[in-house]
């Protein structure tokens, strides 16, 4: 393709990668609120916060949805701006992070939507594949460091 400079579809990705470590540490910190509310007595409540255990539960599906759309999001720039500057894929170590981190988000959200009393695999499953995704997010961003180099002018 002879596309005009992708630096444009650079910062869309810059900023959906920031945005989903950012939910990455919401979801963490809200999955870690709700793991309290879950074993203990009392909710623990915070002054900024005025919702109830239905509530953290629903910021945590919603969270949880904005850093699906995130990273599917990513998943697409990715995938059109190496194809629009170099013509095919895999260039480096990136497009395996990048798909792997895809594959561990959408079964982390599929775990999630399995959690309940019935289902005893889906929540270490879901907190396991987490887990790993740490791991994931920060192998995609050192690999997405040298190929953000290469299209800077």
């Amino acid at each position: 393709m002879n596309l005009p400079s992708f630096i444009w579809l650079w910062k869309i990705a810059a900023w959906s990668m920031g945005l989903s470590l950012l939910a990455y540490l919401l979801l963490a910190l809200t999955g870690i609120w709700m793991f309290q509310e879950r074993t203990s007595q009392h909710f623990l409540r915070f002054p900024w916060f005025m919702g109830g255990r239905r509530q953290v539960r629903s910021l945590h599906y919603t969270i949880g949805i904005t850093m699906v759309s995130l990273v599917l999001l990513l998943l697409a720039i990715g995938i059109v701006g190496t194809l629009g500057h170099f013509g095919s894929l895999g260039h480096s170590q990136h497009l395996i992070a990048g798909l792997i981190v895809v594959v561990l988000v959408l079964l982390s959200a599929f775990s999630a939507t399995q959690i309940s009393t019935r289902r005893f695999w889906a929540r270490p499953l879901h907190i396991g594949v987490n887990m790993i995704l740490l791991g994931g997010f920060a192998w995609v961003s050192l690999t997405g460091w040298s190929v953000v180099q290469k299209y800077l002018p």
